[in-house]
C-alpha cells in the first residue's frame, strides 16, 4: 500500500512539473496536464468522434468543400490575432456536425474543434461565429478541459485513455461534449474572445450575439448547458465591457459573407 501511495505522490509530481514549466500556462490555473498530455487526450477524443458517424454525422470535407475553406478562413483570423497562446502548440483542427437541433460548439484538449450546423445556422454574421468559435477556442488555449476533467474523472482515468483504454474513452469522449465548465471558466473563455478578436475587424464583443438570441427566445430551445453557466444578461454585459475596456475598435459583422457559406450547408 505504502508503494502505490508513492507512487501516484511521484506521478502527481511529475505531472504537475510537466503541467507548470511552460510559460505559456502562467495565469491558467494548477493543471497536472502537459501540454502534449492535452494533445494526446484531445487526438483520442477526435479520433473517437471521427469514426462514430451514426452518433456524430461529420460534414463530409470535400463535399463541402466551400463551408470547411469559409470555417477555417475564420479560424486563422482568430489564430493569426497574435493573442492565442498556444496557436503553434496545438492542432486547431476544426469539423462540423450535421445536426440542426443542437446549438453548440466544443473544443477538445490540443485544439480540435466541432461546431454543430445547429449554431451555424442560428447565427447571423461572420463575426457571431467568430465569437463563438474564440470562445471554445479560449477553452483549450486556457486548458480548461483537462483541469475540469482532472476534477471529475482523476488523473489515473485520463492516464489509462492516453494509453489505449477504449472503453474509458468512450466514457471521457461523451463528458467532453457534454462537459459543463465552471463560471470561471465560462468567463475566461468569453475573456478570450474578445481579447482574440479585439485586433481583427470584427466586433470584439461579437460572441454576445449568441446569448442576446437566446435572450430573445425567452429560454427557447435555450442549450441545457446555459442553467449551469453565468446569466446570459451578465456574460453579454461581460463582452460589451471588456471591448470598451481593451479600446477594440473592429465594427466590420461580415453577415452577406456568412449567409452565403450558410446557405451552401445541408437542408
Amino acid at each position: 500500500m505504502k508503494i502505490k501511495i508513492l507512487g501516484i505522490i511521484g506521478l502527481t509530481f511529475t505531472l504537475a512539473a510537466c503541467g507548470t514549466v511552460n510559460e505559456k500556462n502562467k495565469g491558467k490555473g494548477f493543471n497536472l496536464f502537459s501540454v502534449e498530455q492535452d494533445r494526446q487526450l484531445g487526438a483520442q477524443v477526435a479520433a473517437e468522434i471521427d469514426g462514430n458517424p451514426a452518433e456524430y454525422p461529420l460534414l463530409d470535407s470535400m463535399r463541402y468543400q466551400e463551408v470547411y475553406q469559409y470555417v477555417y478562413k475564420v479560424r486563422n483570423k482568430i489564430l493569426n490575432s497574435g493573442k492565442v497562446d498556444f496557436k503553434n502548440d496545438f492542432t486547431w483542427r476544426v469539423r462540423v456536425i450535421q445536426d440542426d437541433k443542437t446549438l453548440n460548439a466544443f473544443c477538445t484538449p490540443g485544439g480540435y474543434i466541432y461546431v454543430y450546423t445547429g449554431i451555424l445556422k442560428f447565427l447571423e454574421s461572420e463575426e457571431e461565429f467568430a465569437g463563438v468559435l474564440g470562445h471554445e477556442i479560449g477553452h483549450a488555449d486556457m486548458r480548461h478541459s483537462t483541469r475540469q476533467m482532472t476534477k471529475q474523472f482523476g488523473v489515473q482515468v485520463l492516464l489509462e485513455i492516453i494509453a489505449g483504454n477504449q472503453q474509458l474513452l468512450k466514457d471521457v469522449t461523451a463528458a467532453i461534449i457534454n462537459l459543463k465548465f465552471s463560471r470561471q471558466h465560462e468567463t475566461e473563455a468569453d475573456e478570450r474572445s474578445v481579447t482574440y478578436l479585439c485586433p481583427t475587424d470584427y466586433n470584439a464583443d461579437a460572441g454576445a450575439g449568441f446569448f442576446q438570441k437566446i435572450e430573445a427566445m425567452g429560454g427557447e430551445r435555450a442549450p441545457e448547458f446555459l442553467s449551469t453557466h453565468p446569466n446570459p444578461a451578465n456574460r453579454i454585459e461581460t463582452f460589451k465591457t471588456l471591448k470598451v475596456t481593451m479600446g477594440c475598435t473592429g465594427s466590420n459583422p461580415h453577415k452577406t459573407e456568412y449567409q452565403q457559406m450558410v446557405a451552401k450547408l445541408p437542408k
